[in-house]
């Protein structure tokens, strides 16, 4: 039978990818994943980056992994709006009934996936649950989630957000993901058991292809309401960079998007979405991340840069966290931490596709080394295999679970 996760939560996807059940009646049951997402499928940045992403090679290597957001599609919808108190409120107390009825099946699995928290708002209350029913749990974040942070959108229902209860997860944790060194650091004063794992970008998806040169080179960002004010913080740069070059801006962001202070600058906005994503991209000539120097953007783990480079375009970014372990300046893209180093690395570029050209090809191949989905899901494989059969079982040879797997009917041989 289906399990009832599935029937109860018709949003939670299951992987289909059955190509390997005669291969699995040979070898060791496929190990049962329950990752507990913020979020419905293909809809949140963090998620699709990282488990998402890499849920295709982890089927290939024995891992079955089943999602069961905290939202829904109208929560979804309606979250990152502004006002609408009432009915966010509402919708997610609806949030919280759901992930608690999802707790009962969590002995179903041999592990849980915990991407950033278990619930929206609130103490580690489900954290604690499942580690009282005996299932370990990894806990994966890769932004600086145990900060402070009020949501322009959001207002007081942030203060609800405890974000103290990071340092909590981490301890209860089997083991702990992190997006960055930074990060890393913090989960390892509670915990020993942490693995840097980047965010990574999918290079079957992101590739290098012939782009027809523009008639004045773009200037592309990707961003979000919330992020673009990192955004405007070049507009001092642009605009004295307008008066000597030509370029036009294109933004991708969400519907709100405001772009004070670019005034006089040719900008094109376009909304952001995960279907043309890539495409939304490809025409820029190159991409910018500028980034403040605060202890919420030290936690921020490259994914702009990383988008950029994996298409093989020119990325300039402020030396701020991760930017500055991801980019070398001057070999595979540049950096820039004052208005004066942004005006005139961001003119380099404008003025020599060659350079564009050179950084570009480097980017993509940094990009390919070790920020790919490929490269970094057998780590990601690793760090669940090591919370589901621990080393004792593997040095007797036999490859058997720490919890024993349960029949799913049609989703196992």
């Amino acid at each position: 039978m289906i399990p009832s996760i599935a029937l109860e939560r018709p949003d939670v996807r299951l992987t289909s990818d059955f190509a390997v059940e005669e291969r699995r009646a040979q070898s060791p049951p496929a190990v049962r994943v329950l990752a507990m997402v913020p979020s419905i499928y293909d809809h949140s940045p963090s998620q699709r980056y990282r488990i998402e992403q890499w849920e295709p090679h982890l089927a290939r290597m024995g891992a079955h992994v089943t999602y069961q957001p905290f939202d829904d599609e109208e929560l979804n919808r309606v979250l990152y709006q502004r006002g609408w108190m009432a009915r966010k409120a509402r919708l997610i107390l609806m949030g919280l009934a759901r992930r608690a009825g999802g707790l009962r099946h969590v002995r179903e699995f041999d592990v849980v996936y915990i991407l950033r928290e278990a619930a929206l708002l609130g103490p580690p209350v489900f954290e604690r649950m499942i580690r009282l029913a005996g299932v370990p749990f990894i806990f994966d974040f890769d932004d600086a989630v145990f900060e402070r942070y009020v949501s322009p959108s959001n207002g007081y229902l942030s203060y609800l957000k405890f974000p103290g209860k990071t340092r909590t997860v981490c301890r209860l944790a089997a083991h702990v993901m992190a997006g960055n060194e930074y990060l890393a650091g913090y989960a390892r004063a509670v915990n020993p058991r942490v693995t840097v794992v980047p965010t990574t970008v999918d290079t079957e998806k992101y590739t290098v292809a012939p782009r027809p040169p523009n008639d004045v080179p773009v200037i592309g960002w990707t961003g979000s309401h919330s992020t673009v004010l990192h955004l405007l913080t070049l507009g001092g740069a642009l605009r004295r960079l307008a008066e000597r070059e030509r370029f036009r801006l294109r933004v991708i962001g969400g519907p709100n998007t405001r772009l004070e202070g670019l005034e006089g600058i040719a900008t094109d906005v376009l909304p952001w979405r995960a279907e043309t994503e890539v495409e939304d991209l490809r025409p820029i000539d190159i991409g910018v991340m500028p980034l403040p120097d605060d202890r919420w953007s030290r936690g921020k783990c490259g994914l702009k840069a990383l988008q950029y480079m994996g298409l093989g375009v020119p990325t300039v970014c402020s030396p701020i966290g991760v930017n500055s372990t991801i980019v070398r300046d001057g070999e595979n893209g540049l950096l820039a931490a004052t208005e004066d180093e942004w005006v005139e690395k961001l003119a380099v570029l404008l003025r020599s596709p060659e350079v564009r050209e050179r950084l570009g090809r480097a980017g993509r191949a940094t990009v390919e080394a070790g920020y790919s989905a490929a490269a970094q899901a057998p780590r990601v494989f690793g760090v669940i295999d090591s919370v589901v059969r621990p080393a004792p079982s593997r040095t007797e040879g036999a490859i058997a679970p720490a919890r024993r797997s349960v029949s799913h009917g049609r989703d196992r041989p």
